[in-house]
């Protein structure tokens, strides 16, 4: 695409707009994603409440969804008179931008990405760390108690699970070699037989359980929601948000949802590889394998959604430092002293 516009406009300036280019074929079909899997999260709980869910506004429900989001466009945002005004509106923003600015290195295909840089792992811990800001000031700057009780326990859980997070994630920089996430992605072809992925390998897939379930806890999705808890928090750290303000808290939340739906598929079974290594499925293009794999975890977000009942906080915690931690600090020692003793077998 720089090749197509340099003619006319330059390097420079052919880099820039087919930078802004790609970024918007990123964007704009991922806002389209997050209003669809609302209404496919809301339907996937109607079912399994022997309910009906969204069927009135457009063909079987479908606009349900951008009837919600005008709604809330047309509503007034109110500012409470106590809070920190200039934090308060920058909160919803942080969180929105951040939950877009991790795709720019998740692949969708062999060369298919908008940053394929070599740190891409290290890039997704950073950039993902940075939610947390988010919902800290928003808690803070509401300048309510319930909403600052909300961001403590968001604080205190994100950091938990996300220690964790990165010691799995070593185990996968350490089988894989590069923090790449094409390599990665790459790294796990045809890697047990024939299949693509880590299911069949005793090593990752325990991380690969662990890294889904602290996904869940990563996103404030249930069993883990003790943010949004309405029993005790009266929704939580958005209880003073309205309008867009509110939508853009509601969206961030999805998009983190895909996001990690898109780094399990990625790290752990696959990418845009299918799901064998055998010659006739590779004619199916690697983002419409990508997707399904999204798809099939974003299912499983919503299943256990509707199945599982809401940890107390003190299991949440037991959960993240007790068990997560230690086990994942170990399987680090674990895949390292396998990968030495398969060296000094290879060398031998």
């Amino acid at each position: 695409m720089i090749s197509w516009f340099e003619s006319s406009l330059g390097y420079d300036w052919a880099f820039f707009l087919a930078t802004i280019i790609d970024i918007l074929v990123i964007a704009l079909p991922l806002m389209l994603a997050v209003a669809m899997i609302i209404y496919a999260d809301r339907k996937i709980w109607a079912a399994m409440a022997l309910r009906r869910g969204p069927n009135v506004v457009g063909p079987f429900g479908l606009l349900q969804s951008f009837a919600d989001g005008l709604k809330v466009f047309l509503q007034e945002t109110i500012v409470p008179a106590a809070a920190n005004r200039a934090l308060f509106l920058l909160a919803p923003i942080i969180t929105f931008t951040v939950a877009l600015i991790v795709w720019a290195v998740v692949p969708f295909g062999v060369g298919v990405v908008l940053a394929d840089i070599n740190v891409g792992l290290l890039y997704v811990l950073a950039a993902s760390s940075l939610g947390v800001y988010g919902i800290i000031l928003s808690g803070w700057a509401s300048n309510s108690k319930y909403p600052f009780y909300s961001a403590l326990r968001a604080a205190a859980q994100m950091v938990s699970y996300e220690v964790a997070i990165g010691f799995i994630l070593i185990s996968v920089v350490l089988w894989t070699g590069s923090f790449n996430l094409s390599a990665i992605v790459m790294a796990q072809k045809s890697h047990v037989w024939f299949f693509n992925g880590y299911i069949l390998n005793p090593l990752m897939f325990p991380m690969a359980v662990m890294f889904f379930i602290s996904s869940l806890a990563e996103t404030q999705r249930a069993p883990f929601d003790l943010t949004e808890a309405e029993s005790e928090l009266v929704a939580g750290y958005q209880t003073e948000y309205s309008s867009m303000s509110f939508a853009l808290f509601w969206l961030g939340e999805y998009a983190n949802v895909l996001l990690m739906c898109a780094l399990n598929a990625t790290l752990f079974w696959g990418g845009w590889l299918p799901p064998v290594d055998w010659a006739p499925l590779y004619y199916v293009p690697g983002i419409i394998w990508l997707f399904a794999k999204i798809l099939f975890f974003f299912f499983l977000f919503s299943w256990v959604k509707a199945t599982v009942p809401r940890y107390r906080y003190d299991q949440l915690m037991r959960l993240g430092w007790k068990i997560f931690l230690p086990v994942s600090l170990f399987w680090v020692f674990l895949v390292s002293g396998v990968l030495m003793l398969m060296r000094v077998g290879v060398g031998s």
